[in-house]
């Protein structure tokens, strides 16, 4: 099975800036749809963005619009998530995951979960 592993979590103060990357190990991630969720405490875990192997589509919540980028250069490569302009709201564990396409927001095609990493943004 594919093995993700994410990094760049940290704490920033709103209008900072992070970059997550998403690794995978036991497999490359290309043919993978790969997705950015994140889960607040106390509230379900929601879509971020998401980059399909297939095209070079990329789809994004619309809280996130404007201001974070996913990016894929090549198979060997992580799926890196750019986050700008980073508000109190965006804090939370963000998850990478990697599926098989669809419904790209939809948590429930992607079998292949991380471990998830830390972000949080001060007012």
């Amino acid at each position: 099975q594919v093995q993700l592993v994410e990094s760049g979590g940290g704490l920033v103060q709103a209008g900072g800036s992070l970059r997550l990357s998403c690794a995978a190990s036991g497999r490359t991630l290309n043919t993978y749809t790969v997705g950015w969720f994140r889960q607040a405490p106390g509230k379900e875990r929601e879509f971020v963005a998401a980059i399909p192997w297939e095209t070079d589509d990329t789809y994004y919540t619309d809280s996130v619009k404007g201001r974070f980028t996913i990016s894929r250069d090549n198979a060997e490569n992580p799926v890196t998530l750019q986050m700008n302009s980073l508000k109190p709201e965006d804090t939370a564990v963000y998850y990478c995951a990697a599926g098989y396409g669809g419904a790209y927001s939809d948590s429930r095609r992607y079998p292949f979960w991380g471990q998830g990493t830390q972000v949080t943004v001060s007012s």
